[in-house]
């Protein structure tokens, strides 16, 4: 039998001995290291030094270990067990962050590293300042048996109570599956890397065993499948390194927490500028496409626009900019992609957004072009009604600064949907292109002269010539502005000065909320 070694006594001997141990904690096995590596991804650590600003990281509960009881598990008690936690500062503002280690025990989640990330959460929650979670994880421990299933529970409650009061990011960057997915789904954003993340509630064997299905890891549940079909990501990035960068890059739009108001930054960009391209963006054709991106990059600061959920319901644009250095989420439909039609999935993506914006005091900029809601059974059997609603309630809910420029179509209840007057919009500015109606020349004139038309000996002329009549009664904004429901009529290349005038004007902005415990948005 061994003879255990005797305590250090000195100093010196302790501090070596504490030296000796952080050396432990921060190392995984070269082989775990290098397999990481070989995946094409950064080990627990190396993210973190990624992410947060050059030694600013200061790590928490690095010598915890795991207390399960299983023989085999009792053998290997690594200090740390399988996640790194901790804060430090992204451009010199604090946030706490973990980042799951997939080289020890392969990520798996158990009730000691729940502990840490509840832990780390319950920090960033009391001091108000965001948290980021790198997610590479195998999933629950197996070992820990139900202990480990309750740990997840733990998580979800702090995600659920930190929800619109603190930024929360999950950055996915190795597998997510089981339960272990909805802790992510419960944050702000969620971002992963192509071809090396993955999100899932069964894998592809249980799928094939239960409904024969054969499907890979990549097409059930990669970063573009969940970018472009299931909308359950915000973000694809082609590597770690991109990913890291977008992230230091969305939290400077972002406040400490609900009660601050994002930073400002020293504009570069003149708040005068005014682009005559804006005066030639929308075609004299009214059923022309355009690409909305471009009138956004020609008004924001330096035409710097990042996108949110860029791949997913493409007829409508999400994202932050600024406005003479004043952070701004900016709502636009995009006619390049079905007329800029609301859809279902477009109505869910820009009511989620817009929640977040105004979750974090982040001012809204809507930028109007929509010929209505996209008909036909599919999207009536699919619930249209109650996700059309969910738009319309995000914007009227909204208590910070709401700003609109109808740029073309605003027909029917998709102009109410988005950011009118009648939902409580500040100001509403319009292009002389601008068209207000309850539907299109010719719907409406179809509708209203059928008769008369199927009575006329020439109604091929008869509708031209109602058409037109109509045209000039309601395809412009004057009617709208006759009624005090747009603000002002603007020349197109205004935009940029007319809307930073408004959003300073707005700065000061208060509205108190209604007296209940919280509104029943139509989920």
């Amino acid at each position: 039998m061994t003879q255990r070694q005797a305590p250090p006594e000195t100093f010196e001997e302790k501090r070596a001995q504490l030296q000796a141990l952080r050396e432990a904690a921060a190392h995984s096995s070269p082989e775990a290291e290098e397999k990481q590596h070989a995946r094409g991804k950064y080990t627990a650590r190396e993210r973190i030094e990624k992410l947060l600003d050059p030694g600013s990281f200061q790590e928490l509960d690095t010598f915890v270990r795991h207390r399960t009881t299983d023989f085999d598990m009792q053998k290997n008690r690594p200090w740390g067990d399988a996640v790194v936690t901790g804060h430090g500062t992204i451009e010199g503002r604090r946030v706490c962050v973990f980042s799951q280690d997939f080289t020890v025990f392969g990520g798996s989640l158990g009730e000691v590293m729940a502990d840490k990330m509840c832990k780390i959460m319950d920090l960033a929650a009391k001091i108000g300042c965001p948290v980021i979670g790198i997610n590479d994880s195998g999933g629950a421990r197996i070992q820990e048996g139900v202990v480990s299933l309750g740990a997840y529970g733990d998580v979800f409650v702090r995600n659920v109570k930190c929800s619109g009061v603190i930024p929360q990011i999950s950055l996915i960057m190795g597998p997510c599956a089981g339960g272990a997915v909805y802790s992510p789904a419960i944050t702000d954003f969620i971002f992963m890397v192509k071809e090396s993340s993955h999100m899932f509630i069964t894998g592809p064997d249980v799928i094939k065993t239960v409904t024969g299905e054969e499907v890979d890891f990549e097409s059930l549940g990669g970063a573009m499948t969940h970018n472009t079909k299931s909308g359950v990501a915000h973000l694809a990035a082609d590597d770690e390194d991109q990913l890291l960068e977008d992230t230091r890059y969305v939290m400077s739009f972002l406040p400490q927490n609900n009660l601050e108001t994002p930073p400002r930054v020293m504009p570069s960009d003149d708040p005068q500028r005014m682009d005559p391209e804006l005066d030639g963006a929308v075609p004299d054709n009214p059923n022309k496409p355009y690409d909305m991106r471009n009138v956004i990059r020609m008004v924001v600061d330096d035409g710097e626009f990042f996108e949110i959920h860029e791949h997913f319901a493409k007829n409508i644009v999400c994202g932050f900019a600024r406005l003479n250095g004043y952070a701004v989420g900016v709502v636009g439909n995009q006619p390049a992609q079905l007329a800029g039609v609301l859809d279902i999935d477009a109505s869910a993506k820009g009511a989620r957004f817009v929640r977040t914006c105004d979750a974090f005091n982040i001012p809204l900029i809507t930028l109007t072009d929509v010929p209505g809601f996209l008909p036909g059974t599919s999207q009536e059997w699919g619930g249209i009604i109650r996700h059309g609603a969910k738009l319309l309630y995000a914007y009227t809910e909204a208590t910070v600064p709401k700003i609109t420029v109808i740029t073309r179509k605003a027909y029917g209840g998709a102009y109410d949907v988005m950011a009118s007057k009648h939902l409580l919009a500040d100001f509403n500015f319009a292009w002389p292109t601008a068209e207000v109606a309850v539907m299109g020349p010719e719907g409406a004139v179809n509708i209203i002269y059928r008769r008369d038309i199927a009575s006329s000996p020439t109604p091929g002329e008869r509708r031209g010539k109602l058409m037109a009549d109509y045209k000039a009664r309601f395809a412009n904004p004057y009617a709208a502005a006759e009624r005090g429901y747009i603000d002002d009529v603007i020349v197109p290349h205004e935009t940029r000065p007319k809307l930073i005038t408004a959003l300073e004007t707005l700065l000061t902005k208060h509205e108190p909320s209604p007296r209940r415990k919280h509104g029943n948005i139509p989920l």
